[in-house]
């Protein structure tokens, strides 16, 4: 009897009209807390399925870009210094101590007029030219700019010396050694896969959000009970289901094109790799919270996006920049995942170990997740 009255009192006050505002609560509470989040998840992947443009982007491009630069960059020869000899009639002779020394295997030396060496230099063809002033005097012309031009002044000096008869007081011997991970391709796998990760999250999570919007979609959301929470959540889910498929293929084409080692865990791998998506996608929903046009979002997305591709060591390390900003770059979310990454791969360092890398990134994903949704609007 009892139980009876409590459903009818349900009834009734279900029946009884409710604030616009609440509508939305009260219709979740009827078809159940996660029902939105659900079907829009479902419908976000379909929707992905059917787009093969939105494949391509983010499965096979990084794909197509790590095999490029694979290939521009695997098994680069033995650095040889390219030496201009200005031509002359001790020039022959010089020419021949070079090709007559230790290692003639790397100095390449050409006999050329004074105009055409010093031309040649000026546009890089030549790292170093040399004028034979007397039978016994040299004059070396390099730049202290470029560093090849500084390793071919200390061969071609050395070349020589030992060429005419020098003898060295100290033996020593040279032992070459070829260890997993000093590879450039090992250094560029785990930071195109940071990139793509950035890309993927920003792109795919905020610029269909724009679209979604421009399309009047979003409007229709506002008379559903979709919440604004499951709607967000369910984008960034999407993220993390294609962030595996995404890990897998680009350290797979590692592995099997470039014979690409991976030192740590897996699951570190993934874990982290999950940090970083869901850290860019939630970017990239506070970019397109209340963004109306796309070329406001594309605007947007690339002034967050681009500093990060510069600064945080996809293609070369950011070490190289003036150690007074290092500390700022290391704060970048994408710093914090392609050295986490590496560590991983290629030191196979402990998941411990990334706790504050783990932090950034949870921290600029939580921040960004938190303002999107507190600004976010259907219309």
């Amino acid at each position: 009897m009892e139980t009876t009255i409590k459903k009818q009192i349900e009834i009734i006050e279900l029946d009884k009209p409710v604030p616009e505002r609440l509508l939305p609560v009260r219709l979740a509470a009827q078809n159940g807390r996660w029902s939105g989040y659900w079907h829009l998840l479902k419908a976000r992947l379909t929707e992905l399925r059917r787009e093969p443009g939105v494949v391509f982007w983010i499965f096979g491009f990084p794909l197509l870009m790590a095999v490029a630069l694979g290939m521009a960059f695997r098994n680069k020869p033995p650095d040889v210094s390219r030496v201009a000899v200005i031509a002359s009639p001790e020039a022959e002779r010089i020419v021949a101590l070079l090709n007559s020394a230790p290692h003639p295997e790397l100095v390449r030396a050409d006999v050329l007029s004074e105009i055409d060496a010093h031309h040649r230099f000026q546009f890089g063809k030549y790292d170093l030219v040399v004028r034979v002033k007397d039978s016994d005097t040299l004059v070396y012309e390099y730049d202290p700019t470029r560093p090849e031009s500084v390793l071919a002044h200390v061969v071609v000096d050395d070349q020589l010396e030992i060429a005419t008869g020098r003898k060295d007081r100290l033996q020593s011997s040279t032992r070459t050694s070829t260890e997993p991970g000093s590879r450039y391709i090992d250094f560029l796998i785990p930071g195109i896969l940071g990139m793509n990760l950035m890309i993927s999250g920003l792109w795919s999570a905020g610029f269909v959000v724009v679209d979604m919007r421009q399309r009047k979609i979003l409007k229709r959301y506002v008379a559903t009970p979709m919440r604004r929470s499951d709607f967000l959540l369910a984008i960034s889910t999407s993220r993390l289901l294609l962030m595996v498929l995404e890990v897998l293929l680009l350290l797979g084409c590692g592995i099997l094109v470039f014979h690409f080692h991976i030192v740590g865990s897996w699951a570190s791998i993934l874990l982290v790799s999950m940090a970083g998506a869901f850290t860019f996608a939630g970017m990239g929903l506070l970019a397109a919270s209340r963004t109306q046009k796309s070329e406001t979002a594309n605007g947007i997305i690339n002034i967050v996006m681009i500093p990060m591709w510069m600064l945080s060591g996809v293609f070369f390390s950011y070490e190289h920049f003036p150690g007074a900003i290092q500390p700022l770059i290391k704060l970048l979310p994408l710093t914090a995942l392609n050295d986490a990454l590496r560590s991983i791969i290629l030191e196979g360092a402990p998941l411990r170990v990334q706790v504050p890398r783990l932090l950034v990134l949870c921290l600029w994903g939580g921040i960004s997740f938190i303002f999107a949704l507190r600004w976010f609007r259907w219309t």
